[in-house]
């Protein structure tokens, strides 16, 4: 059974890669997750704010008392001329690269153009086979237009692609108004993939502190609903662009794995499964699909990429608006 598929322009031994969680950021772990059969791994976000606090805290330090010394004033450089950011983050990049003999890949997270952004060049140098740009941005300016919002991914898109010359997938939220035409223009800009769909953090209210603390749902195979919204973009995307597209949001199992790349997924990214059951679960979604390919006469994961998507089944308006009145007939029947 041929498992193999293409992503960022690298060959994996198969479609199945741990996405951002704490795990990828353990050496252990890592391993584990290796031995399990990933195809390669993405290390947890590297922050926009941790870099720039470690930066302040630096000059602090370097600076402190020099307004005693007149001729000190000017030894030290202003902090806009250097750049310097979390090292152990890079140490353990180095250390996870270097133990294990599949891919690896960063993951940066930010917002706003800067000088941070340089630090993909860091990561690049410290191993990185590809860089996983992860922008978190909620607009509440209601000043700030659609369009707006949107150019601030295509600036510091531009901004990560002009420091490094490994692969840079933008990690996506589903918040856009035209997501084929924002998929378009990131490509355009550089981007060699596209993973869909970042799930951010919706906060809760604690009625007894009157706070607003953060809340982390996992997903849960009891809720598929969660992958069927990168499912339906990633069938209507493909074939439109040379970019890879990777899958992640609610894939617990191997027919999970199978329902993303028949939509045209070129990889399925698992975290919370792996969180709940780890690494041993991944083997398990591997085993899976070979049972289910093997019953259904596929060769290849090559075979059946894409062959559920939009341009490829009978009615492509199912991925749009053609089925709702009949999901909605059907409800409960």
């Amino acid at each position: 059974m041929n498992l193999k598929t293409r992503y960022l322009g690298l060959e994996l031994a198969n479609p199945v890669v741990p996405s951002a969680s704490p795990q990828t950021a353990n050496l252990d772990m890592a391993r584990r997750l290796e031995d399990a059969g990933a195809a390669a791994l993405v290390m947890p976000s590297l922050f926009e704010e941790q870099i720039l606090a470690d930066a302040r805290q630096l000059d602090e330090h370097l600076t402190h008392g020099t307004e005693s010394f007149a001729e000190a004033l000017s030894y030290f450089p202003e902090q806009e001329e250097y750049r310097l950011g979390p090292e152990k983050y890079l140490d353990n990049l180095r250390r996870i690269k270097s133990a294990l003999s599949i891919p690896v890949f960063a993951s940066l997270n930010g917002v706003s153009e800067g000088g941070w952004t340089s630090y993909a060049r860091k990561m690049e140098e410290a191993g990185a086979d590809g860089l996983e740009l992860n922008i978190y941005f909620i607009p509440t300016d209601p000043r700030l237009s659609g369009r707006e919002v949107e150019q601030m991914y295509i600036d510091v898109l531009k901004q990560v692609k002009a420091s490094v010359s490994i692969p840079v997938a933008m990690k996506l939220s589903p918040f856009f108004s035209n997501m084929s035409e924002m998929a378009a223009r990131l490509v355009d800009a550089g981007a060699d993939g596209l993973v869909l769909f970042n799930r951010f953090y919706q906060p809760d209210l604690d009625l007894e502190t009157l706070e607003v603390r953060p809340d982390i749902q996992l997903s849960t195979p009891e809720a598929p609903q969660a992958m069927r919204l990168p499912l339906r973009w990633i069938a209507i995307l493909y074939g439109r662009h040379a970019a890879s597209l990777a899958a992640t949001g609610g894939i617990h199992s191997g027919e999970d794995a199978l329902r993303m790349l028949m939509a045209g997924a070129d990889v399925t990214m698992l975290a919370s499964l792996l969180l709940k059951k780890g690494p041993a679960a991944l083997g398990t979604v591997l085993k899976e699909m070979r049972a289910w390919m093997e019953e259904h006469e596929y060769e290849s994961v090559a075979q059946l990429k894409g062959s559920m998507s939009q341009k490829s089944v009978a009615e492509p308006a199912a991925y749009e608006r053609a089925l709702y009145v009949q999901a909605l007939q059907t409800y409960g029947h």
